[in-house]
């Protein structure tokens, strides 16, 4: 499972958050002017995941265990429910 979802080029069109999918963890870009940072997290780290919907765009929140939580912006609300389910399937298994 090698799935890739970015944020909504709309909002920032030349540096938009990424997720994604590997076999044993996830991968959460976030993109700033300057700089980015890249987390993963195992699977069996993650102890919930919630998402703050906007009009438009939502906002998606994993939070670790031991860890502070990730947060990414301005995905669809489609690829952020995507992302959600796909994040918790995981974690289930």
């Amino acid at each position: 499972m090698n799935e890739k979802y970015s944020a909504s080029a709309m909002m920032n069109p030349f540096f938009p958050d990424e997720v994604a999918f590997g076999e044993k963890g996830v991968t959460f870009k976030v993109r700033k002017l300057f700089r980015s940072t890249d987390n993963f997290v195992f699977y069996t780290d993650i102890s919930g995941v919630e998402i703050e919907s906007g009009v438009l765009f939502s906002t998606i929140r994993v939070i670790p265990r031991m860890r502070p939580e990730i947060i990414i912006n301005n995905f669809t609300k489609g690829d952020a429910k995507k992302v959600k389910e796909l994040i918790l399937q995981k974690v289930q298994a």
